[in-house]
């Protein structure tokens, strides 16, 4: 499972209703066949533009992973680039990359952890862009536990939230104690679902993995950061630099039938990113569907936004390998996959200029 698979967002945890009012090109994923699958359009939606190609981009409901792409939906990047793209949101990323595999949609973002692991279950899938350059976790302790617990080091004999064991959080913990040089069993897992932020703020357990904004809701209560890796410093300091995470792929088999739309596509995302650092905070919230935004704090929203897009967010879509060699390093020590397993053919570099 991957990290937009985590229980701490701001979205709804289940996919938004059929029908939703007020959203054009966009679709809801209802579920889908093993082999093939099915997509619900929302109803309403606009026709694609006179000579738009249209095309579908299966994704998961991440606030903080979406805005690249709903910023150059909203700014007309994909219109000048002759692309009609409905964004499809599903219930995390192996729902998106299900979607991709099983021929529902043209193309899937997820997290790249998502699409390594399923690529080392012989899913036939390319890479071809990224969008995001830092995993979305941070590691917290308790209020309670701030004062005891200053460091990785200090996590040994303790308990560590996280959602579930195999899932995104729990292999980036263990690779973060493999790193510090603890021994990984002397950590005590509790797997807690989208339970950790409570668990957390009344002490049942000493550390957690969280997103945003629960890492703000723990520090508020008096907790302590000990990684944050949605932090540039922190990234460096304890992962050892980027780590690639949010991306787009395409099915193996059409990548030379759709290569010129994949350029386009990915110059999309490009000026979209450009975008997204000039934009204000309140003018990038805006962009997002009410429907994933409905019920939480925007103002908050807005200076989470704020305080992690020059972090978050590369200044182009081009693939860094080495980046992407640190998340297969991180699945490795966490056994979600081979470590002699060769990711050559998932990346195609030659759709990017510079990738």
């Amino acid at each position: 499972m991957g990290c937009c698979d985590d229980p701490f967002t701001l979205a709804p945890s289940e996919p938004l209703p059929a029908g939703s009012p007020n959203v054009n090109r966009r679709g809801v994923l209802k579920g889908f066949a093993a082999a093939a699958g099915s997509i619900a359009a929302l109803a309403g939606a606009k026709p694609a533009r006179a000579q738009a190609r249209a095309v579908r981009l299966a994704f998961c409901s991440q606030l903080l992973c979406i805005i690249p792409y709903e910023v150059a939906r909203a700014k007309g990047r994909f219109a000048e680039q002759g692309l009609e793209v409905e964004l499809v949101y599903t219930r995390g990323g192996n729902a998106a990359m299900q979607a991709l595999v099983g021929g529902a949609v043209d193309y899937a973002a997820t997290s790249l952890d998502v699409a390594m692991q399923a690529f080392a279950r012989g899913a036939p899938i390319r890479r071809f862009a990224t969008t995001g350059q830092l995993p979305l976790f941070a590691l917290a302790t308790a209020p309670a536990r701030a004062d005891e617990i200053g460091a990785i080091e200090d996590l040994a004999g303790r308990t560590v939230g996280v959602s579930a064991l195999g899932n995104a959080d729990h292999a980036l913990m263990l690779y973060l104690l493999e790193r510090a040089g603890v021994e990984p069993t002397s950590v005590q897992f509790a797997t807690l679902g989208p339970n950790i932020l409570e668990a957390l703020r009344q002490g049942q357990i000493d550390a957690g993995l969280v997103q945003e904004p629960a890492l703000t809701l723990v520090i508020e209560a008096g907790g302590r950061t000990l990684v944050n890796a949605m932090d540039v410093e922190d990234a460096q300091r304890f992962l050892g630099g980027p780590y690639e995470f949010m991306g787009v792929a395409v099915r193996a088999d059409e990548l030379e039938e759709r290569r010129e739309e994949m350029r386009k596509l990915a110059l999309g995302l490009r000026d979209g990113l450009g975008d997204l650092q000039q934009m204000s905070p309140d003018e990038l919230v805006a962009t997002l569907p009410s429907e994933l935004t409905t019920g939480g704090n925007l103002e908050e929203l807005a200076r989470i936004i704020e305080r992690y897009r020059e972090s978050l967010y590369p200044q182009d879509v081009a693939i860094d390998l080495e980046a992407a060699q640190r998340v297969a390093a991180t699945l490795a020590v966490a056994g979600l996959v081979p470590a002699d397993l060769v990711y050559a053919e998932l990346f195609d570099t030659s759709i990017v200029e510079g990738g």
